[in-house]
């Protein structure tokens, strides 16, 4: 969702080929000749194919001379901050947002028990990510990286917003500088933000609502 919505706000010219996770198609031959880690996402730029989103950010800010405040370009020290929080991402934000949202949606898709304990841990993890977020990335600026949207904006968000389709959006929006700074990035984002983190985690959440045991409900 994050290349996505980035490729559209810069009106980069692109294919979209959708990928569907539920189905395991991205562990079909045509995809793995795309991305042989068989993850999402990934481009095939006639030919070149590139995985993992910071590195496509790099590569398209770069060839497509995107807006400077995206990915800076001449200011080492604004690029260094949005490497550094590109970075610091997957083992934190990614990790237990995704995970949290994994142990739940999946696991209940499936009809499997959920690992409470394993939850639990990612949970509390979330919790000091997301404090790290308003302490230290915002401050008291409004976006992660400044006084601008970056693309560290983008992949953190996407990465957040995903929790609202287990009903666990309140794990972020709990954070009262966090959520101030989601209304930012999705105003600056529209109308894609809506599509992607709107309709499209909300069928997520349609779906898990109606996988989830009668007790649950």
């Amino acid at each position: 969702r994050a290349v996505y919505m980035f490729m559209k706000v810069n009106n980069i010219p692109f294919t979209f080929k959708k990928v569907d996770l539920m189905t395991g198609e991205q562990y079909q031959e045509d995809y793995t000749k795309v991305n042989s880690i068989q993850r999402v996402p990934a481009i095939d730029d006639n030919g070149f194919t590139l995985g993992e989103s910071g590195a496509i950010f790099r590569y398209l800010a770069k060839k497509y001379k995107v807006p400077e405040h995206w990915y800076p370009s001449t200011d080492l020290q604004k690029q260094a901050r949005v490497d550094e929080y590109l970075n610091w991402h997957h083992t934190n934000t990614r990790i237990n947002a995704m995970m949290t949202f994994r142990h739940q949606f999946i696991n209940t898709i499936r009809g499997k028990p959920i690992n409470q304990p394993e939850l639990a841990r990612h949970k509390k993890d979330l919790a000091k990510t997301v404090h790290h977020i308003a302490t230290y990335f915002l401050k008291d600026n409004p976006f992660l990286c400044g006084e601008e949207i970056s693309v560290a904006d983008l992949q953190a968000v996407c990465e957040l917003v995903q929790l609202n389709g287990v009903d666990d959006g309140e794990l972020y929006n709990g954070n009262a500088k966090v959520k101030a700074w989601v209304e930012r990035v999705r105003a600056k984002l529209q109308p894609y933000y809506d599509e992607c983190n709107g309709k499209e985690v909300d069928k997520l959440h349609t779906l898990y609502k109606q996988m989830l045991p009668k007790s649950s409900l």
